[in-house]
């Protein structure tokens, strides 16, 4: 996906003239940065521990994006369940045997996503309470996230990595055709502190 069109090459202070190559492996280095395989919108599947005595954990690619008809950006969701360790059932020991009988500990189940709580700004998750007492130790979930419309600080960006690699001189060659790899090798040149500090918010981050 390029971050640019041609029509917009002036306004972000390129020639108009710029081949849509450099825009094309601006717009890989910026993937690449953000650790995802777009800043567009896109399907995600990730699987998550859950930490124990929580119900709630944070989503890794943001911002999390309703796509219609859908109501929510999570598509499905589902968790197992998992033995607590000794010391960390909350409830009389009594009442763990009748919540294994029933809960069976290790085998999926699949959850209800109208009754998941979901930040979208956060991407943070949060689990409904078993009645039984028992937590999730691991959750999988599919959903939607990524930029349905770029915003101006995106296209900033990749309007500087393209003026940044035609100033490059092992880069500052007109073709037809750049490869990515060879791209990728100069990512660090590339990447400013204004490209960086632009690119922030959207730098896919694994919460522990």
């Amino acid at each position: 996906m390029n971050y640019l069109s041609p029509s917009e090459y002036e306004s972000y202070g390129l020639e108009s003239t710029t081949p849509a190559a450099w825009v094309a492996a601006a717009s890989a280095v910026m993937d690449a940065h953000c650790r995802r395989a777009t800043l567009g919108v896109a399907q995600y599947t990730e699987r998550l521990r859950m930490v124990s005595g929580r119900n709630t954990t944070r989503l890794t690619y943001l911002p999390l994006t309703t796509v219609a008809p859908a109501n929510s950006p999570v598509i499905s969701a589902r968790g197992r369940y998992s033995i607590p360790r000794r010391g960390e059932w909350p409830y009389e020991e009594m009442s763990a045997s009748i919540a294994w009988a029933f809960g069976l500990p290790g085998l999926w189940n699949d959850l209800s996503v109208p009754d998941l709580d979901v930040s979208v700004d956060a991407g943070e998750l949060s689990l409904p309470v078993n009645a039984l007492g028992l937590a999730f130790s691991e959750i999988e979930v599919v959903y939607t996230a990524g930029l349905a419309a770029l915003p101006n600080p995106v296209k900033v960006a990749c309007a500087q990595i393209v003026r940044n690699a035609q100033s490059t001189p092992a880069l500052n060659v007109r073709r037809g055709r750049l490869d990515r790899m060879y791209i990728d090798y100069f990512s660090d040149s590339l990447l400013d502190d204004t490209v960086r500090e632009l690119l922030a918010p959207y730098v896919a981050q694994k919460v522990g």
